[in-house]
């Protein structure tokens, strides 16, 4: 059985702006760091693997390869963007902090169970920042409904005619 998320792991440009964002603007500590010069497969490289940890112990990692080609691009927020959950007074916070330090700050969203503000970290991954409200968490059985409703209005929609 899976216990937990112990790291999810993106490529950056830059390890000492994507710690500037994810430490000093953020608040997540750098709690590990270390360079690999040879791959698993015996293949020489030059990466450098940063750490940020949450507070349950999970992290956001960042790989750091300035030799190996990546091309970061602009994604629309539905289809990358990484959720960190915050309490509501550090979601207040931090939607004032956003803009007085010049880092475009979006939202606030509600998306009725949560509160959502976002950012673009200096990669240009989406940042949301979420606190959850006092309104009645999801159900299992309800969202098994909602997508079984979604997979048959899409399916009806997408049927030859």
């Amino acid at each position: 059985m899976i216990q937990k998320l112990h790291h999810a792991a993106y490529r950056c440009k830059d390890s000492e702006e994507t710690r500037r964002f994810y430490e000093d603007f953020l608040g997540l500590p750098l709690t590990h760091a270390f360079e690999i010069t040879t791959t698993a497969t015996g293949n020489q490289t030059e990466v450098l693997h940063t750490f940020y940890e949450l507070e349950d112990g999970s992290s956001m990692a960042f790989f750091e390869a300035p030799k190996q080609p990546f091309d970061f691009k602009v994604q629309h927020d539905f289809d990358l963007h990484i959720a960190l959950e915050v309490s509501p007074a550090t979601l207040l916070e931090m939607f004032e902090k956003g803009p007085r330090l010049g880092i475009e700050t979006r939202g606030m969203t509600d998306h009725g169970f949560i509160q959502s503000i976002y950012f673009r970290d200096p990669n240009g991954y989406v940042i949301e920042l979420t606190a959850k409200t006092a309104q009645a968490p999801m159900l299992t059985d309800a969202a098994n409904d909602i997508l079984a409703q979604w997979q048959s209005r899409k399916n009806s929609a997408m049927a030859p005619r």
